[in-house]
Formats: structure tokens, sequence, C-alpha cells
């Protein structure tokens, strides 16, 4: 439930902030938000897996872009760019990571569709700097946020297996 909700929050984030200081903040939102939520799509892929993972994945989606426009009606047009970008991201996000079980590939790839579709939706066009700054920003996002998960799902599953006391350290 966890990455659900910050799924959500790193979405509606990343959406408003684009509709308040348009397409330039878009890349900081790539590494901060947007690399956050590719990750925790794939934590979410291995949770919901056999277990109604199209249909929750869509409504996830669409919930992030629901929340944006209740928040902020101007933001239809970032909300729309978001849902068509992530639902397209979310496929070959599925496809690849499913076919090499790394989240990392998987997320240079789905980088790449987000990072192509959602400027040319938000803002109208292709949009060159826009779109490699956000690509590079997701990629590497990504990659720290994924070192973030696995090392609070080490300490989580450390924590649970009672193996963590005060003045323990970790070897």
């Amino acid at each position: 439930m966890i990455y659900v909700t910050m799924y959500l929050l790193a979405i509606v984030m990343a959406n408003l902030s684009v509709a308040w200081f348009g397409p330039s903040a878009s890349i900081a939102n790539a590494f901060l938000f947007i690399g956050f939520d590719l990750t925790a799509r794939d934590k979410l892929h291995d949770g919901w897996r056999n277990r109604g993972l199209v249909w929750k994945m869509a409504a996830l989606i669409v919930t992030g872009a629901a929340l944006t426009v209740l928040l902020n009606r101007n933001a239809g047009q970032i909300a729309v760019a978001s849902t068509v970008a992530f639902a397209v991201a979310a496929i070959v996000d599925a496809v690849v990571y499913h076919k090499t079980g790394n989240i990392n590939v998987s997320n240079v790839f789905s980088a790449a569709a987000d990072s192509l579709l959602f400027p040319w939706i938000a803002f109208g066009g292709i949009m060159p700097w826009v779109t490699l700054g956000q690509w590079v920003s997701k990629v590497f996002g990504g990659i720290v946020w994924a070192w973030i998960i696995q090392k609070m799902s080490k300490l989580s599953l450390i924590v649970k297996q009672g193996k963590l006391e005060l003045g323990e350290t970790e070897q």
C-alpha cells in the first residue's frame, strides 16, 4: 500500500509542478518523482503479477490524473499527457521487466517512451532538450530510487526477522 500511495503522490506532484512552472520543471520532476514511479511500478508489478496487474496499474495511472485535475482544473492537458505517457511506458516497462527481471533495464526503455510522449502531448510538440533531459533524469533517478528501495526493503526484512537490535550493525 505504501508504494501505491507514494506512486500517486509522485504523479500528482510532478503533474502539478509542470502545470505551475512549465516544461523546464519536467526535467527535475523526472529525477525526483518519475524515477521513483518507474521503479515503484516494477515493485507493484511483482506484487500484482497474476492478481489484476493490468487493471490495477490502469486504475493507478487514471487516479493520478484525476487527482491532478481535482487539485488544479487548469492542469487538464498535463493530466492527459501524463495518463497517455504513463500508460504506454507501463506497457513497455511490463514487457521489458517481465523478460529481463531488471528494474534498471526496464526503466531505460519505459523512460524513453514516457519522455517522448509527455512533452509532445503536454506542450504540443517535440521538445528535443526537454525530452533528452527527462530521459536522462528518469534513468538516473530510477537507478537512485532502485538503490534506495532495495536498501529500505533489506532493512525492513531485517527488522521483521528481529535481527536488528539497538547498537547492532548489519554485517
